[in-house]
């Protein structure tokens, strides 16, 4: 369920879900506090020119908070899956994706959805409603709240739009969102886990309406957090922005992925490579791949590993993960965020 999202404006268009090295010479750096309890080891971090200097003076007001604030919050134990609750019903009226029924795994579809005006327009308003669903979810993010409550109501909202969970019996997917907190990389089933404060939660919401898929996720904060966590999610949401701003008619897909890998290298952080965006309209998950455009940033360089449940995926090491993703339409001229409120 990762990807980017992309359409094309004036003539038939595709889209993508979306969800290094720099030339000069190196920053120190000091350590990162990491929520684990360790210290993170930031990579080479580089300057280009003086026309970057001002990145130079970022990072030294970054240090200088991250030394002047305490890491006192209470350490989170490792994640545990907790009681799913019983998968919550649809409304026989509201149209179904062609999988659902099916629990078997789905494979990306090698067909290229390329969106004429209709489709588009179908696009935008299957998108508009999964980003005003992303910020509700948000809203819902408090100490003591379950990722299952989240689910609950964001699945409320979602149906009585008239639309349908993405998610909900995708592969066999129990859910309706995906909820990965703190070191979940990825695909997060909701259940009865309570959030705590400083935890960080990310919530991956798909819409499907009139036809048309939709979607986005976003990396939340609850209550207060350490600035090395603030500063981990600026750098992973400011990965998917400049790799956004690649996207235009005839570039190569691949250029999208090595501006989100050099810039997550230049901040000290990782990209988990194992997930990437994909095309999205009629059907979820498409042709074209776009290698790292999820992007799921980890606070170290570590591997993944899936749970039984086939879904949640976390980092090997406890480490934790950040993800931000848009559905985007690619012009001639750039992009088009369809999933910005």
């Amino acid at each position: 369920m990762a990807g980017l999202g992309a359409c094309l404006g004036s003539r038939s268009s595709p889209t993508f879900h979306a969800s290094g090295f720099l030339a000069g010479r190196p920053v120190a750096a000091s350590p990162v506090p990491a929520r684990s309890g360790k210290a993170i080891a930031p990579s080479r971090r580089f300057i280009v020119s003086n026309r970057l200097a001002w990145v130079e003076d970022e990072l030294l007001e970054i240090r200088k908070s991250q030394e002047q604030s305490p890491v006192n919050l209470k350490k989170r134990p490792p994640l545990r899956r907790g009681k799913i609750s019983p998968q919550l019903p649809v409304p026989e009226h509201i149209p179904r994706p062609s999988y659902v029924g099916s629990n078997k795994p789905q494979e990306l579809s090698s067909v290229r959805q390329i969106h004429n005006a209709d489709g588009i327009a179908g696009m935008r308003a299957a998108c508009k409603l999964a980003a005003c669903a992303l910020d509700f979810a948000g809203t819902l993010v408090k100490p003591s709240v379950t990722t299952n409550e989240i689910d609950r109501e964001v699945h409320s909202m979602i149906i009585e739009a008239g639309a349908y969970p993405s998610q909900l019996g995708y592969g066999g997917f129990p859910k309706s969102i995906c909820t990965s907190l703190n070191e979940c990389v990825c695909h997060g089933v909701p259940d009865s886990t309570q959030l705590q404060t400083g935890d960080i939660i990310n919530i991956d919401v798909n819409v499907f309406l009139n036809g048309y898929h939709g979607g986005a996720s976003r990396t939340f904060v609850c209550g207060e957090v350490d600035e090395s966590i603030k500063h981990f999610l600026k750098a992973a949401e400011e990965c998917l922005e400049k790799g956004i701003t690649v996207c235009r008619d005839g570039v190569n897909y691949k250029k999208i992925g090595k501006k989100i890998s050099k810039l997550a290298f230049f901040y000290g952080y990782y990209v988990v490579e194992r997930f990437v965006g994909h095309g999205i309209g009629p059907i979820w998950h498409s042709e074209p791949l776009i290698l790292h455009h999820e992007p799921i940033l980890t606070m170290d360089k570590t591997e993944s590993v899936t749970w039984e449940d086939r879904w949640t995926t976390v980092t090997a090491d406890g480490s934790w993960a950040a993800q931000f993703k848009h559905t985007v339409l690619v012009t001639r001229t750039g992009a088009e965020i369809l999933t910005k409120v």
